[in-house]
C-alpha cells in the first residue's frame, strides 16, 4: 500500500521506516530538512501535500498548531484523494480531535485518533501500544498498517476523542509516578536508606509496572538524556488540563505535576528526559527550581 508519512522527528523516522521494513511504499515529508541516509527506503517529498497523494497518511507533529499549520492552513484535506484515510498519531487535544473530525468528515476523508504508547526504539522494533478510534470501517481499513507497528492496537470506539483522552490521562499518570516515586526517595533518603534499594523494595512489592520499572532505574541513576522531553510533557499537561477544565473538574496530581514540569522548564532543562522533575523534587523538596548547572545528569 502507498503510505503518506508527515513529520520525520525521531518518532516519525522510526515509525516510517518499520512501515517500509513491512513492505509498504513510504512517501514522506518533514518541515525541516531530512538527510535521506537517515531513512533508508522512504521517499521524501518536497511538499506536505505531496504525502497526500496516497492510499492512508500518517500524520507525527508536535502539537495541534504544528498539525493546524501543515495540514489545515494549506488545504490539505481539500485537495487529498477521495476515500484518503488520515492517521493521526501525535498526541493532541481532545477538542482538535473534535475538530479534526468534522473537518474530514466534511472533506469526505477518513479519520482516525491513533496516539501512540512508547519511545522511538520501541517503534523501531514495532512494538508500540497504539490508541486507535474512529468510524469501524477507517479504523478496520488501516489496521493493517498498525500492526507491525504494534504490539497491541487498543480500539477505544467510533469518538476519535477517545483515543486522545486515554493518551493523555496514560501521560498524566506516568508523570504522577515520577513524581510519586522523587517523594519517596526524599522521605527515605532522609534516613539512610539508598534509593536503589527503595525501589527494589517497591517493584517487588507494590508497584511493579513498566512505568514504575523505567523512571526508578533513571531515577536511580541521574541519567535524564532525552526520551521524552520535559517540555513536551509539559504541553501534554497542558492539553489535560483543557481536557478536565472542559467538564468542569480540577485534577489536584495533574497540577502537582504540570507545576514540576513548569518548574523544569524554568530552569532551563527542558530538554531533559521529563524524569527530570525527580531529581529536581528530590533536590530540592521545598519546589525551588534548580538550574542546569547543578543536575547530575549522564547519558
Amino acid at each position: 500500500m502507498q503510505i503518506g508519512f508527515v513529520g520525520l522527528g525521531s518518532m516519525g523516522s522510526a515509525m516510517a521506516l518499520t512501515l517500509v521494513k513491512a513492505g509498504h511504499d513510504v512517501r514522506a515529508w518533514n518541515r525541516s530538512k531530512v538527510a535521506q541516509d537517515g531513512v533508508p527506503g522512504v521517499t521524501l517529498v518536497e511538499r506536505a501535500a505531496d504525502a497526500f497523494e496516497a492510499d492512508a497518511v500518517f500524520t507525527m507533529l508536535s502539537d495541534d498548531l504544528a498539525i493546524r499549520e501543515v495540514i489545515l492552513d494549506a488545504g490539505l484535506l481539500a485537495s487529498a484523494q477521495p476515500r484518503l484515510i488520515h492517521i493521526v498519531t501525535s498526541t493532541i487535544s481532545v477538542a482538535f480531535a473534535r475538530e479534526l473530525e468534522l473537518l474530514h468528515e466534511e472533506a469526505g476523508l477518513g479519520y482516525v485518533s491513533a496516539p501512540v504508547l512508547g519511545r522511538p526504539n520501541v517503534a523501531a522494533s514495532g512494538q508500540l501500544n497504539i490508541l486507535a478510534a474512529g468510524k469501524a470501517d477507517a479504523v478496520a481499513a488501516i489496521e493493517p498498517l498498525l500492526v507491525p507497528l504494534s504490539r497491541k492496537v487498543w480500539k477505544l470506539g467510533e469518538d476519535p476523542a477517545r483515543a486522545n483522552a486515554a493518551k493523555l490521562a496514560c501521560n498524566m499518570m506516568i508523570a504522577m509516578a515520577i513524581e510519586a516515586m522523587a517523594e519517596g526517595v526524599v522521605l527515605t533518603e532522609s534516613v539512610g536508606l539508598d534509593r536503589a534499594d527503595f525501589f527494589e523494595l517497591i517493584l517487588g512489592t507494590l508497584f511493579s509496572g513498566r512505568a514504575y520499572e523505567s523512571y526508578s532505574a533513571q531515577i536511580t541513576g541521574r541519567s535524564f538524556e532525552p526520551g521524552f522531553k520535559a517540555r513536551l510533557a509539559l504541553k501534554d499537561m497542558r492539553l489535560a488540563t483543557e481536557a478536565s477544565n472542559g467538564i468542569g473538574r480540577t485534577l489536584p496530581l495533574l497540577e502537582a505535576v504540570r507545576e514540576g514540569l513548569s518548574r523544569a522548564i524554568s530552569a532551563g532543562v527542558g530538554e531533559k528526559d521529563w524524569s527530570i522533575m525527580a531529581d529536581m523534587t528530590i533536590r530540592g523538596g521545598n519546589g525551588a527550581a534548580a538550574s542546569e548547572n547543578n543536575l547530575e545528569t549522564k547519558s
